[in-house]
């Protein structure tokens, strides 16, 4: 592993971590000694990466620090390739749209082997039936997770019967035959699964619902006895 190798996987393991890591754990993780470690912070430091932290306390890199995409490896250019092919065909059409925007993006830095490969990925997406139509704007669900806020909804269950909630929507899963909206149900004092094809209305409150939507999404994975992501969060 060359040396700006090195330091691009030193990054990847300290934007996994949200909290301080130890010196000796980032050394393991990356094949090094702690004195080579320290050089490499050092040397991350002195290009701009905001990295907080000292010896015997551990280091966190600071959030909004963005890589450099060129710096992709051609796995993680597959992956892109496909998660965007997958929203092409199964997300709604600004979702999708966004996707390709992002890829296109990322393609205008690459370099020339690597936008070689983003374009010629035999990595394809098998067909599948798209989820049931919506009558609600998929967007304003996610605009109401982003900002924390509640929402108000008249939401039809599987037997047709309807019922008016409001909610705080923290998480939104992507199914070949539908979307599901997670959220906290003040009616029923407990989570909730809202399939969005049986939303007839989703109005967006003023009102931020308590806590934070990270806070929520742990103790539902807690609930459902779902191991967190490898990020940790």
């Amino acid at each position: 592993m060359s040396r700006s190798e090195r330091l691009f996987e030193l990054l990847q393991v300290l934007r996994r971590h949200r909290r301080p890591v130890s010196a000796k754990v980032l050394a393991e993780k990356t094949g090094v000694s702690v004195r080579t470690l320290y050089r490499d912070i050092d040397s991350l430091r002195a290009q701009g990466a905001p990295i907080e932290g000292e010896a015997g306390v551990g280091y966190v890199l600071k959030p909004g620090f963005v890589l450099p995409p060129l710096m992709f490896s051609v796995e993680e250019v597959e992956a892109l390739v496909l998660g965007a092919r997958w929203l092409a065909a199964r997300a709604d059409a600004p979702l999708a749209a966004a996707a390709a925007d992002a890829l296109a993006r990322i393609a205008a830095v690459l370099p020339a082997e690597l936008r070689e490969e983003l374009e010629a990925s035999a990595l394809l997406v098998g067909p599948g039936e798209r989820p049931d139509p919506e009558r609600i704007d998929p967007a304003l669900l996610r605009c109401a997770i982003r900002l924390e806020r509640k929402l108000l909804l008249d939401y039809r269950d599987g037997s047709g019967i309807s019922s008016h909630r409001t909610v705080w929507p923290f998480a939104l899963g992507f199914f070949d035959r539908a979307r599901v909206l997670v959220a906290w149900c003040e009616l029923r004092g407990d989570f909730r699964h809202f399939r969005t094809d049986r939303l007839d209305h989703a109005e967006m409150l003023e009102a931020r619902y308590p806590g934070r939507r990270q806070a929520l999404l742990r103790q539902w994975r807690k609930a459902q006895g779902i191991a967190p992501p490898i990020d940790g969060s």
